[in-house]
């Protein structure tokens, strides 16, 4: 009997019997402990390296990063022993929730630096943007798995439902969340089939809109400010000219990477540590701290490990036969993958400067919750079936 079979799945969420623990690919579990480790190790760093008024002020807080690992991590092996059929079945409860989330923060989040993004937990910050990632790959995924968007009006659904949470996140306002729902959105969409040309005239009309909600007055005077600043910062003089101003957060960032050089200044060494100039370096600007105590080499091979994650993730539901598993990994793999890339590219410069954290890596706790979820989710999902390709593979042709 299939495992997918309606009565296997309605009798319990999850199953120890039912994971293939011999097929579980523990290298993808391994290279996330690896990467985990390593940031547990430069925030440790980080917390001893600082001065006293730093840590008064509020600085690196890594015995608290710590315990939020240790609360979060059985995630992983929640997300690996739920049954397939359950998490497909349930999917679009799961998605309404983190929807019914971003409404609720409206209201009793906390608000913070002019945006309203938290719910305050016992233990840490429930941030609904970060779970609303994890729900939309997975009613994308069930949607998609049925769907092979050969018609006009096999669009709709799937724009709705990633389109929604997307205006909900960017309202609070969090465009680096927006943003990153965006590739995932646009990844999925490829993988189940979608013309690159279609998603192309996409792209443009998402440009227009942008465009059309700035002249509208929807986007904040301060979001655009970054922009301004980033577009008008690329030569290396004019960024110094504003490094008091609108480009300070670019400018220590691109300095303390710079500071690196080769081989880094060594572990807790770096000058963003020990004189706290650098905005958020625990979590938003983290490779940066990474690029300047362990030099070129240092931040070469931390991207050479996560795009290894990414290609490992990707390898994984491509040799699934069940298109709704084989979509929901390839969505968890573009999870990974779009925060890699924005997250250092904001760093470096190539993109305009916005709060996302990195995965495994930085602190905060409702990063941690959605990344070991997901994380288990894949895992689990890859276990619980034969490794062989079937005549549908990611798209069709």
């Amino acid at each position: 009997m299939s495992l997918y079979s309606k009565g296997s799945s309605s009798r319990s969420a999850w199953s120890l019997s039912n994971v293939r623990w011999i097929a579980v690919d523990w290298h993808i579990f391994i290279l996330a402990g690896i990467l985990l480790g390593t940031g547990l190790l430069f925030l440790s760093a980080m917390d001893g390296a600082e001065d006293a008024h730093l840590r008064i002020a509020g600085g690196v807080n890594y015995a608290g990063h710590r315990e939020k690992v240790i609360l979060t991590a059985p995630l992983i092996l929640i997300g690996m022993l739920l049954r397939p059929g359950w998490v497909k079945r349930y999917a679009p409860l799961i998605y309404t929730g983190s929807i019914v989330l971003l409404f609720a923060v409206m209201f009793i989040g906390n608000e913070r630096n002019n945006a309203r993004r938290w719910i305050q937990l016992p233990k840490f910050d429930l941030q609904p943007s970060e779970l609303a990632k994890l729900g939309v790959i997975l009613i994308l995924a069930r949607l998609l798995a049925s769907n092979r968007l050969e018609r006009p009006k096999d669009w709709i659904g799937p724009l709705v439902l990633a389109g929604l949470p997307m205006l909900l996140v960017a309202a609070q306002p969090d465009l680096g969340t927006a943003m990153t729902l965006i590739p995932i959105t646009v990844g999925m969409l490829y993988l189940a089939g979608a013309r690159a040309s279609v998603l192309a005239g996409f792209a443009m009309c998402g440009v227009l809109l942008g465009v059309g909600a700035y002249n509208a007055g929807l986007v904040k005077d301060y979001q655009w400010r970054r922009v301004e600043t980033w577009a008008a910062s690329y030569e290396p003089e004019d960024l110094i000219a504003m490094k008091n101003g609108s480009g300070y957060h670019q400018y220590q960032s691109r300095l303390t990477i710079g500071n690196g050089d080769v081989w880094g200044r060594g572990l807790g060494k770096g000058v963003a540590n020990s004189a706290g100039h650098l905005p958020e370096r625990d979590s938003d600007s983290i490779f940066a701290v990474i690029a300047e105590e362990g030099g070129f080499f240092g931040a070469t091979l931390l991207l050479v490990l996560y795009s290894g994650l990414v290609l490992f993730l990707m390898a994984s539901a491509a040799s699934l036969r069940d298109r709704f598993s084989r979509l929901a990994v390839g969505g968890i793999a573009l999870y990974f993958g779009a925060h890699l890339f924005i997250h250092v590219a904001v760093n470096v410069g190539l993109l305009p400067m916005t709060g996302l954290t990195l995965p495994l890596i930085s602190a905060g706790g409702s990063s941690l919750l959605t990344t070991f979820l997901a994380l288990g989710l894949a895992l689990g999902l890859s276990s619980h079936h034969q490794r062989s390709l079937d005549q549908d593979a990611f798209r069709s042709y």
